[in-house]
């Protein structure tokens, strides 16, 4: 699958949030080519009046793309088949194991695609929830494989806004020994204060996603925006 690297929706007036992630486009941040299939998509999800079957179907729909993308962005190695006709087809198989983390709860919402495409791949938990007082991330949870450090980490969020959530949980990944190398962080969208939080802390972390927003307003929500994603995807929005 190839990867774009000009999004269509750039924020209106430049910040130094947009010129960094602008440098990282094409590098450690791979965005979904901007097809007229993918903004119709969007546009079913966007849209504040959408049914949540609706709303679960399509945002699948992306999650699957985003999950594939992921996918090609892992180390390969050569494996060779015998096809029914007796000849050697030089193929290529995963060179590392692979371990899909969500962050509880809204990326339990990418989970089911990533196991649709990757049949029987160990699953990871965090559970990270702002503190209702220091207003700071803060860890209650987590369940990995104990090889974890050995593994290739497909790192699940739907949302990158501020920065606060992925960098606490890629903080627990690497104080387990997983290397900023291993960590593909799979995203449905982002904006430019996101990015730039991530790329200048951890560089070698990939994010893959399918639509950077323009960016934060005043309240912190991404604009134009997309919601809570976990409450609309799980139906507890009000």
């Amino acid at each position: 699958m190839s990867i774009a690297t000009q999004p269509r929706t750039a924020a209106a007036h430049p910040t130094a949030a947009t010129s960094t992630y602008h440098h990282h486009l094409g590098t450690s941040v791979h965005l979904l080519p901007q097809t007229d299939q993918l903004r119709a998509l969007h546009t079913v999800i966007r849209d504040r009046d959408a049914r949540r079957e609706d709303f679960v179907f399509y945002a699948g729909r992306i999650i699957r793309l985003l999950t594939e993308a992921a996918l090609n962005l892992l180390p390969f190695e050569p494996y060779d088949v015998t096809t029914p006709v007796g000849r050697t087809y030089q193929g290529l198989r995963f060179a590392e194991n692979l371990v899909g983390v969500p962050i509880v709860r809204a990326g339990e919402s990418m989970e089911a695609e990533l196991r649709a495409v990757v049949p029987g791949i160990r699953i990871g938990k965090i559970l990270i929830q702002r503190d209702k007082t220091t207003k700071q991330p803060r860890l209650y949870y987590t369940a990995f494989p104990e090889d974890i450090a050995t593994r290739q980490v497909l790192l699940l969020d739907p949302m990158l806004a501020t920065g606060g959530t992925a960098l606490a949980a890629i903080e627990v990944l690497r104080d387990l020994g997983v290397p900023e190398e291993h960590i593909v962080f799979v995203n449905f969208i982002t904006c430019p204060e996101g990015i730039a939080a991530v790329g200048e802390r951890y560089p070698g972390v990939r994010i893959v996603t399918s639509a950077i927003e323009e960016g934060l307003n005043e309240n912190a929500y991404m604009m134009p925006g997309i919601g809570d994603f976990g409450d609309r995807y799980f139906g507890t929005d009000r």
